[in-house]
């Protein structure tokens, strides 16, 4: 019997992403580079950062004009009135601000702090952006990187986020393309019998975790990686990440802000 393995692969000495470059053909480029072929039914992970560097979702600090709202918020959150400004820009509601922290429902549907805009791997004196649409800039990744090598892929797209009730942070799928979001367990039986109700893991989180073991956080430089042989994932070329979000009526989590 052959024992079920997962290979990950992050791809070594990328190039710095400027705004207007092809992802694509970089990842493609970089796959060689590091002695990877890329096959079919292979799941690229990519950093959010990279996708909104190519984008041009970076904003420098001197071209941010902070309004009468920003300032005011700013003042009750304690934070820098420019980055108060962009989040507002990015934000479709908000769910908590405070001193301590602030959480918004962005413009994606996304519950996150500062509507994801931060400072990591980005010029001092800039600020980076989420991509404006994830889905479809996975998508675009994704069908380019099929014409370039011939191979059916699927793109997840990732970020940092922090989770309710727990230390530390972990990696998010924010947009995904030819992978379904879930694997269902729910109406299967387990070693016992038992009938699974409730089983229905978000495997696109689980891979983007996964990826972040060989990708990093901080100078690592390695903003792609490759994962093959998981056969748990299931192809889906209409997935959308707007699956994971859930109602207000499903939110465990908001009555305790």
């Amino acid at each position: 019997m052959t024992p079920k393995t997962v290979t990950i692969i992050g791809l070594e000495n990328f190039p710095l992403v400027k705004a207007g470059d092809d992802l694509a053909k970089m990842i493609v480029e970089a796959a060689v580079r590091n002695n990877v072929e890329i096959e079919d039914k292979d799941i690229i992970v990519v950093s959010q950062k990279i996708v909104s560097k190519a984008e041009g979702r970076v904003v420098k600090f001197e071209e941010i004009n902070p309004s009468e709202k920003a300032k005011e918020l700013a003042e009750k959150v304690q934070r820098d009135p420019k980055l108060v400004e962009l989040v507002l820009k990015e934000t479709d509601s908000i769910v908590k601000a405070s001193p301590e922290i602030l959480i918004v429902k962005d413009k994606r549907g996304l519950i996150c702090i500062n509507a994801g805009v931060d400072k990591s791997n980005v010029p001092r004196n800039a600020y980076s952006l989420l991509p404006e649409n994830p889905d479809e800039s996975a998508r675009k990744i994704k069908k380019e990187i099929e014409k370039l090598t011939g191979k059916k892929v699927a793109v997840v797209i990732v970020d940092t986020f922090s989770r309710p009730f727990r230390r530390g942070q972990v990696e998010f799928a924010i947009g995904v393309a030819g992978i379904k979001p879930f694997k269902d367990y729910r109406g299967q039986r387990d070693l016992y019998g038992n009938l699974l109700k409730v089983k229905n893991v978000a495997i696109v989180d689980e891979i983007a975790c996964a990826a972040e073991l060989v990708m990093g956080q901080a100078k690592e430089a390695i903003p792609v990686a490759i994962i093959k042989n998981l056969d748990r994932a299931e192809t889906s070329e209409e997935a959308s990440i707007k699956e994971l979000s859930i109602s207000h009526q499903e939110d465990l989590f908001r009555e305790t802000l």
